[in-house]
């Protein structure tokens, strides 16, 4: 007998090496995109959840007069002193909502109080809510932003890559291998169904996952998102947001039987009869500060609403450059980085898109899961073949 033939050594191509990145990447990524995947699927149905449990978030429309915003923040102010109101907002049928924002000192609290009699129905601390703890962790990793959202984002554009590079490699050669590709065999072997649950699923969902992920990096990158805006504008850069001032010039007080904020909030109150969207009211908190109104025909979602800046000495108007103004002033890229998150948690396309959103997640948290069993199972193969290999050898 003569010696054994040296094995041939297979040509290294860019499938294979494609699929080398995907693994590495993925094992190193994976456990980070699970945790993503699976707060998004908690995430995608917020609010319902909310209105299904919470009944203090809703109150009963009656035929009187609402009470006004610098009025209810009156009411909110005494049960949180020392705090500053970020806003009160108002929303048919729903219980008028004073928000407290800070960042130093950081807190965040909600009052909701009838916008009728000015009953306090409930001051939430939203560090204690289940969302919003969550919402932190799917943001941030429960660390400081300025660490946790970069390891985030990271991860979510590394997923980006595995599933471009899952395509390459999932893509069939031949007529007869298109065939099984594009269907899941639930009959099979359980390390089959494990494959097809990998490739197949992750190949009918990739592209609404590409955008939730894309979405993602948007909110995470500036860098990211400063380039999205520049392409979808043909090359302009994106306007910085800056804080709108009042003309401290004008301190004389206006002939006026209430507050500048107060003024403002009614008049949109009365030129739109009806109205079923909502409005979110900034009262100023000093002599500089302007009055701002945000009216959103469509509370379900953020990128309709316009924003509106007035001087609290004059009631003029105030008009702004940036992409938070007028929605009839928006360019396309304006509206694009306005529409990012209602995209990203699929409420752009209302509750079928919110379901396709929760079902992307879903699958995006089982990729790395399934991805592994894979590994783990070719490597046990591997094994088993380097074994038989070295016992026919001797």
């Amino acid at each position: 007998m003569g010696s054994p033939k040296p094995p041939i050594k297979k040509k290294r191509t860019f499938k294979y090496w494609t699929g080398r990145i995907h693994l590495w990447l993925g094992l190193a990524s994976g456990i980070l995109v699970f945790f993503l995947g699976i707060t998004g699927c908690i995430l995608a149905f917020e609010r319902e959840i909310e209105d299904a449990v919470q009944d203090y978030r809703f109150t009963k429309v009656e035929a009187k007069p609402l009470l006004p915003p610098t009025r209810l923040k009156a009411i909110a102010d005494k049960a949180l002193p020392h705090k500053i109101a970020h806003s009160v907002n108002y929303q048919s049928g729903r219980t008028a909502q004073v928000v407290y924002y800070h960042d130093s000192p950081a807190y965040y609290f909600i009052v909701f109080i009838n916008q009728y009699t000015g009953e306090i129905l409930k001051v939430k601390n939203m560090d204690d809510d289940f969302f919003r703890i969550v919402i932190m962790g799917h943001y941030y990793l429960w660390l400081p932003p300025e660490i946790g959202q970069p390891i985030l984002t990271t991860a979510t554009m590394i997923f980006v890559f595995l599933l471009i590079s899952g395509l390459i490699l999932w893509w069939p050669k031949s007529k007869a291998a298109r065939k099984q590709r594009f269907s899941v065999r639930l009959k099979s072997k359980w390390r089959r169904l494990n494959y097809d649950l990998h490739n197949v699923l992750g190949f009918y969902m990739s592209f609404i996952i590409i955008f939730i992920a894309l979405t993602g990096m948007i909110m995470g990158f500036q860098w990211f998102s400063k380039s999205v805006y520049w392409l979808s504008s043909g090359g302009k850069s994106m306007t910085a947001y800056e804080e709108t001032f009042s003309d401290t010039t004008r301190t004389a007080p206006l002939s006026l039987n209430a507050p500048a904020a107060d003024v403002l909030w009614a008049r949109f109150v009365k030129a739109a009869p009806g109205f079923k969207g909502s409005y979110d009211v900034h009262i100023p908190e000093n002599a500089k500060s302007a009055v701002e109104i945000a009216i959103n025909p469509d509370p379900s979602t953020y990128w309709q609403a316009d924003y509106r800046y007035f001087d609290q000495h004059t009631l003029k108007e105030i008009e702004v450059a940036h992409l938070f103004g007028k929605l009839s002033n928006a360019s396309v890229a304006d509206k694009l980085i306005r529409m990012n998150y209602d995209i990203h948690i699929g409420a752009i396309a209302g509750l079928p898109g919110k379901i396709l959103a929760f079902i992307a997640s879903l699958i995006a948290a089982s990729m790395p899961v399934t991805g592994i069993i894979i590994w783990l199972g070719r490597k046990k193969k591997y094994a088993k073949t380097k074994l038989i290999e070295h016992h026919t050898n001797n």
